[in-house]
């Protein structure tokens, strides 16, 4: 046998649910959300975080949001125990916030679980056992009844506890692990047994948390369980449905969508998607999601850089560049068509119109990004990348026949070097290659007499040699072209001709761009100038000065 043989796999049964109703819903408001941050998250690290990572992670998911956090399991944990009593004894739970700890149905971590939650305001308790074919068979070792009879001492205990503690506002949540590989009429059977015990109201309801411990299907079939699963429990009014997705087969976000279409109304996991194997679900990939649709999801991602960076100092993992919304790649484009529909998009948009921007699904704004972000320029980049960066980050709104020229030049050095370029070498390229000519012709001085024709006159530097030239046109620019033509022996004509200021102050320079034909080639002259006129003629010499270099080099 080959070592790789998916014969040894099998395929996961689907639900022979045929009247499912989910895939014509479609998510209208935000779940319930639940951080299992400091629990599942915390229990996936190397190394699990100090006492001062778990509180800094706690104050963001405050800070975030989220009016329920998984904070520890803390019959399993000292560390864990100890943050629970530090929370309560610290008074570090605000009063919108429901704290939720982990145990197993065990009556001597039960009891340690209480203990850790002596004094709290209120209180989740999440009481979990395995129920699958493969933990019965393979790892308990019991049948049907033995499960469930762990399920229902597990659920008493819990109930015990919670009142002989009345001073506590208590809530029960309970997940048979593994939901996605148990049959569903066991896991509905199971749930059932619980609750019984637990009694739920419509007033007072308890959480059946439904987790895809480990993803063993597609999406699709894991909202037709849920959609099954809420059609067949009792008392589903007085139930609280709630999911918790991992991502083994990469799935996890559109597992917990389709989920929340097929009826569930409270969604837990992680910032980022940090939990065992593949991760859990990520809540700010899903909340954000919402957001895209004109959805607000009760959650703050507004300050997406200071969240990535508490995450990876408590959890010292690296946030993907490409992680959808946080990494710090996902709003840049690099692809030259891809810059330019953007730079179009974006040179269109005005603030308080519908957010419809080419390749980007969302105002970077929102999530304390910036459009100087979006565009970055490489071997594989456009007009449109150079022409942004340009315009973005030193308002100079290249002509698109500029564009076309001065991107070459960018992409010529990008490919010789095989790297990114950073716009301020790019903008270096541009006074080299326009603004700081060699053996430029330089503007002494010129004045302009207007009659039937405009005739200037003035005086040229040519290489420290003086040039007195006067001309005539029908404009200040074609006299001055009258005049570089009778200097210097040249046909000349004017191809492309703009100018604008470099910002919006009253005092701002003006820039000129200009391009110039002499023998069949084009000459680019740009010239920088607190006066417009001067900038012109600036310009125009600028050409001039590339022509007479390259017939004096040619005369050599």
């Amino acid at each position: 046998m080959k070592r790789y043989d998916p014969s040894k796999y099998k395929a996961f049964t689907p639900v022979g649910l045929t009247d499912r109703t989910w895939p014509d819903k479609v998510i209208s408001k935000a779940p319930t959300w639940c951080s299992v941050d400091l629990r599942d998250g915390n229990q996936a690290l190397i190394e699990p975080m100090s006492v001062s990572q778990k509180r800094m992670m706690f104050a963001l998911l405050v800070d975030v949001g989220f009016k329920e956090i998984e904070v520890g399991f803390p019959a399993a944990s000292q560390p864990d125990f100890d943050f629970v009593r530090w929370l309560i004894e610290a008074d570090q739970v605000p009063d919108d916030v429901t704290i939720q700890v982990l145990t197993q149905a065990r009556t001597e971590l039960i009891e340690r679980t209480y203990e850790s939650l002596k004094g709290a305001k209120k209180a989740i308790v999440h009481l979990y056992n395995s129920t699958s074919v493969v933990q019965r068979e393979k790892v308990f070792k019991l049948d049907k009844e033995g499960i469930k009879d762990i399920a229902v001492n597990g659920a008493k205990n819990v109930l015990r506890c919670a009142q002989a503690a009345p001073e506590t506002e208590w809530f029960f949540q309970y997940s048979p692990e593994s939901f996605t590989g148990t049959e569903l009429e066991y896991a509905v059977e199971v749930c059932n047994a619980v609750n019984e015990i637990w009694q739920p109201t419509p007033e007072h309801k308890v959480i059946i948390n439904l987790p895809a411990t480990v993803e063993v299907a597609t999406p699709n079939v894991y909202a037709d369980q849920i959609e099954w699963f809420c059609r067949h429990i009792k008392n589903r009014d007085a139930i609280v449905l709630s999911l918790h997705t991992h991502n083994d087969r990469g799935c996890g976000v559109a597992a917990s969508e389709l989920g929340l279409m097929a009826g569930a109304d409270r969604v837990e996991g992680t910032l980022l998607g940090n939990g065992e194997r593949t991760g859990n679900l990520d809540i700010v990939i899903m909340g954000m999601n919402m957001y895209s649709q004109g959805i607000h999801p009760e959650l703050d991602f507004s300050g997406m850089d200071h969240i990535c960076t508490v995450v990876k100092e408590c959890t010292q993992i690296e946030v993907h560049p490409r992680q959808a919304y946080a990494g710090s790649l996902v709003f840049t484009a690099f692809s030259g068509s891809h810059q330019d529909a953007i730079k179009k998009c974006l040179d269109i948009y005005k603030e308080g119109e519908t957010w419809e921007i080419a390749y980007l699904p969302i105002d970077p704004r929102d999530v304390g990004r910036t459009y100087q972000d979006v565009i970055r320029v490489n071997s594989q980049s456009g007009k449109g990348g150079v022409a942004y960066v340009m315009d973005s980050k030193f308002g100079f709104h290249l002509p698109r026949w500029l564009q076309i020229e001065f991107s070459r030049i960018v992409q010529k050095v990008t490919e010789d070097s095989g790297q990114e370029i950073q716009p301020e070498q790019i903008y270096e390229l541009f006074q080299q290659q326009y603004l700081e000519l060699p053996s430029p012709l330089l503007l002494k001085s010129f004045t302009i007499e207007k009659a039937e024709h405009e005739t200037i006159g003035g005086k040229i530097e040519l290489e420290g040699e003086l040039f007195e030239v006067s001309g005539k046109g029908s404009g200040m620019l074609e006299a001055f072209v009258d005049a570089l033509e009778h200097t210097f022996g040249m046909e000349l004509q004017i191809l492309e001709y703009g100018e604008h200021a470099l910002s919006q102050s009253a005092n701002a320079d003006a820039v000129t761009y200009l391009q110039v034909k002499y023998e069949g080639r084009r000459y680019t002259g740009i010239a920088i100038d607190e006066d417009i006129v001067t900038s012109s003629v600036n310009a125009l010499l600028n050409a001039v000065s590339q022509v007479l270099h390259i017939r004096r080099q040619e005369a050599a």
